[in-house]
């Protein structure tokens, strides 16, 4: 049945006492001739008391268990409903215009240096060949935006060699938000990045430890690269620096 209310075990029977368990009793079996499907609201507690002969506050204490219980929700102002509370997941818009890029980089710092122990484990040749190939491309850039194309297509190659699609997705959510929020910040004109940036190092680090299938190795090295990132993000030299 759609929306039947399931027996407790005896234990949270006994958590009420024998003139709170009659109109839990009561509700129940209301709910279950009822047969609700998840989602629907409940009559108002006026009605629901006219229906049951319950008072008010007995009404409202079975209701209150079976919330307890996860068979009903309940939201202020808009009544009572069946079924688990639903979770309102944001759009990727909208954590675009509620996030900042301190939160991206601390998300980055705790999700991709995992990532990159995964791919260590799980990576294959192809994913090794992939990776070399971004990294050469960073080299050559000819401007930042040609190396942040590379550096993106790197990163993401990464969490593609996790072999999880689960983590690639999660990957891609965070990625998709980043590029939102923080990609291009700081970076003028056509330059391209000097010899000696900071990434050209790190990134080697990175794959190299992939190579060898070093999983902590691999970690450590993306964590110390997103560091990197983050303080040249969020505490940058004046003038023109670049990430």
């Amino acid at each position: 049945m759609h929306g039947s209310i399931t027996a407790q075990p005896e234990n949270a029977a006994l958590a009420t006492t024998p003139s709170q368990q009659a109109p839990l009793v009561q509700l129940r079996a209301w709910l279950t001739r009822a047969d609700l499907p998840p989602g629907t609201r409940l009559p108002p507690e006026r009605e629901m008391c006219d229906i049951l002969g319950l008072s008010r506050g007995e009404l409202r204490k079975a209701l209150a268990t079976l919330e307890s219980e996860g068979q009903l929700w309940r939201h202020v102002g808009k009544g009572t409903f069946i079924g688990a509370r639903r979770i309102d997941v944001l759009s990727l818009s909208d954590i675009d215009r509620a996030t900042n890029p301190a939160e991206v980089m601390r998300a980055r710092l705790l999700i991709e240096p995992m990532l990159a122990r995964e791919a260590a484990l799980n990576a294959t040749s192809d994913h090794i060949a992939a990776m070399e190939a971004c990294i050469a491309r960073t080299h050559t850039a000819q401007t930042w935006r040609q190396y942040e194309t590379a550096d993106n297509e790197l990163h993401r190659v990464i969490a593609e060699a996790t072999g999880n699609r689960l983590l690639l997705a999660m990957f891609d959510a965070l990625n998709a938000v980043r590029r939102a929020v923080v990609w291009g910040m700081l970076r003028q004109g056509d330059q391209k990045p000097p010899a000696t940036h900071h990434s050209f190092g790190e990134h080697d680090r990175i794959v190299a430890a992939i190579m060898q299938r070093d999983l902590d190795g691999a970690a450590q090295a993306m964590y110390q690269h997103l560091r990197a990132v983050q303080q040249k993000l969020l505490d940058p030299p004046p003038a023109s620096t670049k990430l």
